[in-house]
């Protein structure tokens, strides 16, 4: 690929997507609130579509996807276990999940500031992945 920051920019927005899908599934069977259960799965339906259109730009850049880093999958799993042990209400799931689009929209908005080089594409990519983070955290606020 001619500009690495396009690569690693959009490398990036799919580690994040596969986080925030993977987020969403391991709590959905946890949720008792029907509209919250259609919130979040609308979310994550969301998430999937913009993972395969990232998957698409990587296929036609000719670059490899992305899992999220191991160690950072593996802390999110422990703190949501240990927290719904605690607390298995859908307040936490919300709370969780807030956490969650925090995380992802600074880690994008780093990324968008390193990568300042890639093409529009991909930046409305980290963009509109930042949208649609906001877009859930915002939507979350009443059940917290």
């Amino acid at each position: 690929m001619e500009n690495k920051d396009t690569a690693m920019l959009l490398k990036e927005c799919d580690a994040g997507v596969k986080m925030a899908t993977s987020s969403l599934n391991d709590l959905l069977d946890k949720v008792k609130d029907p509209k919250l259960y259609k919130l979040l799965t609308k979310s994550r339906d969301h998430h999937e579509k913009l993972g395969n259109e990232i998957h698409s730009l990587l296929d036609f850049h000719d670059e490899t996807q992305k899992e999220p880093d191991p160690f950072i999958k593996s802390m999110s799993w422990i703190k949501t276990n240990v927290k719904m042990g605690l607390d298995n209400s859908d307040a936490t799931i919300a709370n969780l999940i807030t956490d969650g689009c925090n995380m992802g929209i600074k880690s994008l908005q780093k990324d968008l500031n390193e990568y300042a080089m890639a093409d529009e594409i991909s930046k409305k990519i980290a963009q509109k992945l930042m949208t649609i983070e906001d877009q859930l955290r915002n939507d979350l606020s009443s059940y917290l």
